[in-house]
């Protein structure tokens, strides 16, 4: 299990990367009215992480994404046994 302070790192730097993102409205010029998500990723020196952030004025695309993440996962984790 992740630790309190590799977990609070993982966090911060989530944070500042989205900030980033956030204070930069050309980021958002060319995104679709209806539904859009950012993917980033980073590590440091015991591992990576990843990030999804998505927004749809449809709650059943956010829903339809989760459930496609959730089954890849499972797919992942019984590949790698």
């Amino acid at each position: 299990m992740i630790d309190a302070s590799d977990a609070a790192r993982v966090v911060d730097a989530l944070a500042k990367n989205l900030a980033g993102v956030a204070m930069t409205k050309g980021n958002f010029e060319k995104l679709p009215d209806t539904f859009w998500g950012y993917y980033a990723r980073g590590h440091d020196s015991k591992g990576k992480f990843g990030v999804i952030v998505t927004y749809s004025e449809n709650g059943e695309d956010v829903d339809h994404l989760l459930k496609m993440y959730e089954q890849w996962v499972a797919k992942s984790k019984s590949s790698a046994k």
